[in-house]
């Protein structure tokens, strides 16, 4: 567990990084559909790639570009609904705001997955002490935001820790948990393999869905034959053989 301020003070960069990345989603889904905002989301694909290779000074080869860009575009037509789902006017119809706030969206996300896999390789510290220097920070940032909501607001409904669990319920714990869980295995994700690898396990997870969806039940489990079919029974025939004299 590095203790020492130089290692520490790196960490605040991708929190204030993913604090503005969450607003800039909220953002975002103010003025475009949850189906565009997926289908924008898919260039965090490439845009990773691109800072893959600038700070991280890792080379690509041509092929695994190709891969990449199969991949975000892959993504992006299945997520692409029919006309018959939903308007055909309404899709990629937002004011170019949305399409703006999108784009920095997967820029940021980009850059902070790519930044947090550098701290989470720059040392052989624990896991969970990383997670913890990076959620630390995050949380005194995000504290740091509701104290100056209470002062513009004149302290109108309280201090912010009076109503931090307002209207919470128990779908609201299943997403706290939810993205807990998955915070946690991203950590593991870019401290033991990166972040291209992190995105094409994503693409692997819908090829298994996909065959789930398609295959038979029987070929994903072992059912139980319920009609037994009786064995097929021999009938003799005799021939009789004449022969000529």
């Amino acid at each position: 567990m590095t203790t020492e301020w130089k290692s520490i003070r790196l960490y605040p960069i991708p929190s204030i990084i993913y604090l503005i990345h969450n607003n800039v989603q909220f953002a975002t889904l103010m003025y475009v559909d949850t189906s565009t905002y997926q289908i924008m989301g898919n260039l965090k694909i490439v845009t990773t790639g691109i800072l893959f290779r600038l700070f991280l000074r890792r080379k690509l080869s041509n092929l695994q570009w190709m891969a990449i860009v199969l991949l975000a575009v892959g993504t992006t037509t299945s997520q692409v609904k029919g006309c018959g789902e939903a308007s055909c006017d309404s899709l990629f119809s937002s004011p170019i705001q949305g399409y703006m706030l999108g784009i920095l969206s997967a820029c940021l996300s980009a850059l902070a997955g790519v930044y947090t896999e550098y701290l989470m390789k720059k040392n052989n510290d624990s896991l969970y002490w990383q997670n913890v220097q990076l959620y630390t920070f995050g949380a005194i940032f995000n504290m740091a935001r509701l104290i100056l909501d209470d002062f513009r607001g004149g302290f109108e409904k309280g201090p912010w820790w009076q109503r931090l669990f307002n209207g919470y319920s128990t779908t609201t714990w299943m997403v706290v948990l939810n993205l807990g869980s998955t915070g946690l295995l991203v950590s593991w994700l870019m401290k033991y393999a990166d972040n291209i690898v992190k995105l094409f396990l994503g693409i692997i997870i819908c090829m298994m869905s996909l065959h789930m969806y398609f295959a038979p039940p029987s070929k994903l489990v072992d059912m139980p034959l319920t009609v037994k079919t009786a064995p097929e029974s021999v009938i003799e025939v005799s021939v009789d053989r004449r022969t000529d004299s």
